[in-house]
């Protein structure tokens, strides 16, 4: 009975229970914001480089192929 009593008693397993179940829900939220933001950053970046790309001027030297 002695050694139910102290396993019982032993509180070190259920701390890492909770430790565990915090980084889960740590992860969880990371997820989640990560899947929000990664679409919004997305078309940022796409708008950002259509406004580049769309104001660049023209190359210079008028014509394909090279001189020669």
């Amino acid at each position: 009975m002695n050694i139910f009593a102290r396993f019982a008693q032993d509180e070190s397993g259920a701390t890492a229970i909770e430790y565990g179940l915090i980084a889960a829900l740590i992860s969880v939220g990371i997820i989640a914001a990560v899947s929000v933001l990664g679409g919004t950053l997305n078309d940022v970046f796409t708008r950002i480089n259509t406004d580049l790309t769309g104001n660049m001027p023209a190359a210079a030297g008028g014509g394909e192929g090279g001189g020669g």
